[in-house]
């Protein structure tokens, strides 16, 4: 249970700096919550049901990042990608002679 909740969780940044080896805040509070006597069935409960909407968060985020492929884009770029699909170029654009 331990090892799925760290899974679940975002990777570290990845710094050669001393402070890229100190855990994050949430890092800490597990493993202090693991570290205690035996959890109740109901703390067990609950982390297993943390576990199963974290990974169904990361499975919909990964399956909204397939799909909509232009959702992080600007406009401009999915308008050209968008041409580029339907098997046009968008033409050249330069800059105005009073620029």
């Amino acid at each position: 249970l331990y090892r799925s909740l760290l899974r679940e969780l975002p990777p570290k940044p990845l710094t050669s700096s001393s402070s890229s080896r100190a855990r994050s805040p949430i890092h800490q509070r597990l493993r202090e919550s693991f570290a205690n006597d035996a959890p109740h069935e109901h703390a067990v409960a609950q982390a297993d049901q943390l576990v199963q909407y974290l990974k169904a968060q990361r499975q919909y985020t990964t399956l909204l990042e397939r799909y909509n492929p232009g959702m992080n884009m600007d406009d401009e770029e999915r308008v050209r990608l968008t041409a580029r699909r339907v098997g046009m170029n968008l033409p050249i654009e330069y800059p105005k002679a009073g620029e």
